[in-house]
């Protein structure tokens, strides 16, 4: 760093009644809560035309006192608009009597998010249920055509609501008010302010550019979201201290950081406390991210704008999806992606399409090898063969539904015990599926995967061994039982009916 990046002290003293204790405006300072690169924040109560606490932050000197401000009154048509319960709202603005910008928010008493879920010892499926509340808030925000610029973890704060985590999301518009471009002097004002915001500042923030959109917004939640599976941002704050400005700019912009999962492995000694922050063993935490966490985190962080998420929105839909088991919409648009999403979300079913193959494979290697000794062993294989016939006709669709059933039940319900769920969320989730399974005509499911996983292929297998062997065919039980239930089958089943859907 040379020395004109070097951090320079505030060398103007602070006036003794901008301290605990004094006044600014209509807002007596009670006491100090937080300090940061740009100002300190103050609990504040303000005493008339009401009377609430509130938190006050003093921009440090040697801003642009009346830019600042008309920066902040061309946003606060718009903030006054949002209305978010994950959104702490800025309330006012002015200026002290030393020419210091002040704003004055919603008092949110809470932690910032890494250290609440690290504290609370939050699983990955927390950590995502709560990291959907910040996107939720991002999003509503943007509606309204504001950027926040500035999403970090001190910026998102963590109380618990209920026994529940719950978040807020803080200084929406002050990042604009107090930013403007990028410069030296912006990055480098404080040595703490350039290790904390160029760690989640996009591409575009960090090259200085005027077109910034909600994008960069995007790219700070993956950002975020990344810090939350891993313990770490994509790059170091080490790498970014020792950094020159031309340095930093060149790192944001060109480096690609490695994949969550993949920084996880590289951890070492550092996994288990990471692995114990997120109730896991180390073994399988980088197995969990890696993947679909994986592209969920580096889709958001594209150094490219156009190709992350469009929206807020978007990203929280993609957690959610992951979160529920189903495809998101950052994968690789594959083939054998979309079929192993399908067999993991129906074990059940294709467990039992597996078995019922296993099983007419060894029936028509059976079949072959009763081709083969037809001739000479005629009289075994028609005993054989009206043994098979009548095993086969124990088969009965009703009672296989109905064990298919209780099989698919059971394994969600341990599905759910082992991703974690809460009780309550296990209870609705599992009625939600039984209402929908209900609309399932088991029976017939049962029916249709038997004649076509069994019947109608040992049907086709057998007319092209026996085709030039009619005789033989004619004397064999099983080879006419299995075309008789075939039949049957396919008249008892409709198989464009197989789901029952009603309104309610």
């Amino acid at each position: 760093m040379t020395d004109a990046m070097a951090p320079q002290p505030d060398t103007q003293a602070t006036p003794r009644n901008e301290g605990p204790g004094g006044y600014i405006g209509r807002f007596r300072l009670l006491q100090q809560i937080g300090e940061g690169g740009f100002g300190a924040v103050f609990e504040a109560e303000q005493e008339h035309p009401v009377r609430r606490r509130v938190a006050l932050k003093v921009i440090k000197l040697g801003m642009d006192t009346r830019e600042v401000i008309a920066r902040f009154e061309a946003e606060r048509q718009a903030l006054a608009m949002m209305d978010h319960p994950h959104i702490a709202r800025v309330l006012d603005a002015g200026a002290t009597d030393s020419g210091r910008p002040y704003f004055v928010m919603e008092l949110v008493k809470g932690e910032p998010i890494t250290s609440y879920c690290d504290r609370h010892l939050l699983s990955i499926h927390e950590r995502l249920r709560l990291f959907e509340q910040v996107c939720q808030a991002v999003a509503h925000a943007h509606t309204k055509g504001i950027i926040h610029r500035d999403l970090k973890p001190n910026n998102v704060l963590v109380s618990s609501q209920a026994d529940q985590a719950f978040a807020k999301v803080i200084d929406f518009g002050i990042a604009k008010a107090t930013s403007g471009r990028l410069t030296d002097k912006t990055l480098f004002t404080d040595r703490q302010q350039m290790i904390g915001t160029p760690l989640y500042m996009s591409p575009e923030q960090a090259e200085g550019s005027a077109d910034i959109d909600t994008r960069s917004d995007i790219y700070s939640l993956g950002v975020l979201l990344y810090e939350l599976l891993t313990g770490s941002t994509p790059f170091a704050s080490a790498t970014l201290r020792t950094a020159d400005y031309a340095e930093l700019q060149r790192i944001i912009r060109e480096v690609e950081p490695a994949r969550p999962s993949a920084r996880l492995v590289d951890a070492n000694s550092a996994i288990s406390e990471i692995a114990n922050h997120r109730r896991m063993e180390p073994r399988k935490l980088a197995r969990l991210v890696r993947g679909e966490l994986d592209w969920i985190v580096m889709k958001a962080i594209e150094k490219e704008r156009a190709r992350r998420y469009e929206t807020a929105s978007a990203l929280a839909l993609d957690v959610h999806r992951y979160r529920l088991g189903q495809p998101v919409l950052a994968a690789p648009p594959s083939t054998l992606y979309r079929l192993r999403k399908f067999v993991r979300r129906n074990r059940v079913t294709v467990a039992a399409v597996s078995l019922l193959t296993l099983v007419l494979l060894a029936a028509i290697i059976g079949f072959a090898y009763q081709a083969r000794i037809a001739q000479t062993h005629a009289a075994e294989l028609a005993q054989m063969s009206r043994f098979q016939a009548d095993m086969l006709d124990q088969v009965d669709p009703t009672e296989a539904g109905q064990l298919l059933t209780d099989d698919v039940h059971a394994r969600f319900a341990a599905a759910l015990i082992h991703g974690g769920f809460s009780e309550a969320d296990r209870a609705s989730a599992a009625a939600a599926f039984a209402t929908a399974w209900a609309r399932v005509n088991a029976t017939d499911v049962a029916r249709t995967l038997i004649d076509r996983s069994i019947l109608k292929p040992a049907v086709a297998a057998i007319n092209q061994q026996f085709e030039h062997q009619p005789v033989v065919d004619a004397a064999l039980p099983l080879q006419q039982r299995l075309r008789t239930t075939h039949w049957n089958l396919l008249g008892a089943s409709n198989s464009d009916a197989i789901f029952h859907v009603t309104t309610q």
